[in-house]
């Protein structure tokens, strides 16, 4: 004996769907030309301790013709830009930025 099945349907919802909350966009990470300048022409360097450093570049070295010459128009932005270095991995901890 056959017989027919419907077809499921799907349950209705009586309440909306909730609504995801709105997290404050982040600031776009400065650009790899500006980290590798921080890298190459950083003349402040501050211990942290734990094999750590805080490499960042000083008004005087910004306004050198080399370093001017590979940031372009990011210079302002490498005014506020700080680099944790770990000496002993020698790699980039995290890459910092003023607000």
């Amino acid at each position: 004996m056959a017989s027919t099945f419907q077809p499921r349907r799907r349950p209705v919802r009586f309440s909306p769907r909730p609504t995801k909350p709105s997290f404050p966009s982040r600031p776009a990470l400065p650009p790899a030309a500006v980290v590798d300048a921080v890298l190459r022409f950083h003349d402040v360097a501050l211990d942290q301790g734990g094999e750590r450093t805080l490499l960042r570049l000083s008004a005087h070295r910004l306004h050198q013709p080399e370093v001017e010459a590979a940031l372009g128009a990011h210079a302002t932005r490498a005014a506020g830009v700080a680099i944790l270095w770990n000496e002993r991995e020698s790699q980039i901890i995290r890459v910092l930025e003023a607000a």
